[in-house]
């Protein structure tokens, strides 16, 4: 069985990753077989405390073709399963600086579970944005020139 696997690569481009964790999400019927389909967007996706619960805002689950009526809603709040010592200290760090809890990638473990890696973040300037272009690009020319000598 091989593991699927959606990254949200656009997350590395805007954030700067400082701290990561893993959390469980809940799921309704349909979402688990378009996780497993891959259609999943991650646009403008965050999680955020309510009431002593973390949810995820803005995940879109598209809806699974072969369902029925009681197929989900593609944007709704998903609860995500974590530790409360985890959900205090996260909150304490997203209240004290100004960041953001960002989801990474959606995946399926081994005995079957839908996880949710998540980064604490800061957001980036443009121009960091930059900086990292350029410096990517560089180290390309770099390992290009090298393979060439």
């Amino acid at each position: 069985m091989s593991q699927i696997r959606i990254v949200n690569r656009k997350a590395r481009h805007d954030y700067m990753f400082l701290d990561e964790l893993e959390a469980g999400i809940v799921l309704k019927g349909t979402e688990i077989k378009s996780i497993r389909a891959g259609n999943v967007s991650f646009k403008d996706s965050h999680a955020r405390m309510v009431d002593g619960e973390m949810w995820l805002y803005s995940l879109h689950i598209s809806p699974y073709e072969m369902g029925n009526q009681f197929n989900h809603e593609p944007e709704r709040r998903r609860k995500l399963l974590l530790n409360r010592r985890e959900m205090r200290r996260l909150q304490a760090k997203m209240d004290e600086r100004g960041l953001t809890l960002i989801p990474r990638a959606i995946y399926i473990n081994k005995r079957g579970l839908a996880k949710v890696s998540l980064a604490l973040a800061r957001g980036k300037h443009n121009y960091d944005k930059r900086e990292a272009l350029q410096k990517r690009d560089q180290e390309r020319d770099l390992q290009r020139r090298l393979k060439d000598y």
